[in-house]
């Protein structure tokens, strides 16, 4: 049983529509001696794990009263053990129809599309799941969660996976469980773990470790693993960005050299481009900024950092109003990145517009309760800091 499996299952059992409020137990659904008998027997087995002979039994009890939830709960559980993943998302979809609020069942429900191959279903499920919440479930939300960041890499939503992923880091998670996944989003490949081709492993394993350790307080011992990972691939795309990010706090006009090499690698690299963006506006440099900034914008209209950029440095070079377009932009495609409510607040006020400017004051001091009582680290542009 794979380690995904075991840890899914080590939680559904908890589970029992039963004990949801206003449920019925079977023995109030019929008064039918032939269904109560086998319904019983198929309790029966399952609780002295033949598996085989409940399945059965529960889908002799289901052809009797189909709308017996406690039984399409149990038979899609033990489909999903069996590893018969079509069948428990077909019983796990009927249960699912009366039963919205079961944040336990999306999860089930979600990973039995997953092993399917439905990757936009099961991701739509999985994330009605986190929202559902599972409860003290560990394993099961341990188990979602990454599932969930898998398919959003796979989705090319690298950023989005990767603050869920470090999230897990932050909470306690084997580090070895999450490299892969890691490395994936970090370089930008939109694939599965298991999709990840032979010649590509060890690429993937040194941006995954390199990552997570740059995000610890021994950041610094990640500068060899970035240098063994420049040194092996030279050539390959997201090398040179991932180390770029790395120095730029540690030796900028190093980090500055990587990301023009990242853009020499693969010219359509948009993060890079916004990275040395920064740089540019920082240093109050607004042509190239501004080039660099509509560049991103073009090669990737849907990116929500590229409008924030660039209205940063419209905003930045005084045209307000130009600056403000780009960051409602920004914001209505990523309204829970505090930075961009930052940024409006600030373009606001220099504009005199003091109506939205307190909304973005407003804005900003929701979701730092939100996150607060979530115990969830805002979600993150290119960089999370307020402006100054």
């Amino acid at each position: 049983m794979s380690a995904r499996l075991s840890a899914i299952l080590s939680c559904v059992v908890l589970f029992c529509p039963s004990v949801v409020a206003g449920q019925a137990t079977h023995s109030a659904l019929s008064k039918d001696g032939n269904f109560d008998q086998v319904s019983k027997a198929a309790g029966n087995a399952r609780d002295e794990n033949r598996d085989d002979d409940a399945i059965h039994l529960y889908q002799q009890a289901l052809a009797l009263k189909p709308g017996w939830q406690e039984g399409q709960w149990y038979l899609g559980t033990l489909l999903y053990e069996r590893e018969r993943y079509s069948e428990a998302r077909d019983i796990l979809r009927r249960f699912m129809a009366s039963q919205a609020e079961a944040g336990p069942g999306w999860a089930l429900l979600g990973m039995s599309e997953f092993q399917c191959h439905e990757y936009p279903r099961a991701l739509d499920h999985l994330q009605r799941a986190m929202l559902m919440g599972m409860g003290d479930r560990k394993d099961m939300v341990r188990t979602v969660t990454h599932t969930v960041a898998e398919l959003l890499i796979r989705f090319e939503r690298y950023d989005d996976a990767l603050n869920l992923l470090f999230r897990m880091l932050g909470s306690g998670e084997d580090k070895s469980d999450i490299t892969v996944s890691v490395g994936l989003a970090a370089l930008r490949m939109p694939l599965l773990p298991s999709e990840v081709p032979a010649d590509r492993r060890e690429l993937v394993g040194l941006a995954g470790d390199a990552s997570i350790t740059s995000q610890t307080p021994q950041f610094k011992e990640a500068d060899k693993t970035f240098k063994a990972m420049e040194a092996a691939y030279p050539n390959e795309p997201g090398v040179h960005f991932l180390y770029g990010v790395y120095l730029m706090d540690l030796r900028p006009e190093e980090a500055v050299r990587q990301l023009k090499r990242e853009l020499e690698v693969s010219p359509s690299h948009v993060p890079a481009r916004l990275r040395l963006a920064e740089v540019y506006l920082q240093n109050q440099d607004f042509d190239q900024a501004l080039e660099l900034a509509q560049q991103a914008v073009r090669l990737e209209p849907e990116y929500p950092s590229a409008h924030l950029i660039l209205g940063e440095v419209e905003v930045g070079k005084g045209d307000s109003a130009a600056g403000i377009k780009e960051l409602q932009v920004a914001r209505a495609k990523q309204p829970a990145t505090p930075r961009v409510h930052w940024d409006l607040l600030r373009a606001y006020t220099t504009a005199g517009k003091t109506e939205e400017a307190k909304q973005e004051k407003e804005a900003i001091e929701k979701l730092s309760r939100a996150n607060s009582e979530n115990g969830n680290a805002p979600s993150e542009g290119p960089s999370d800091r307020p402006p100054e």
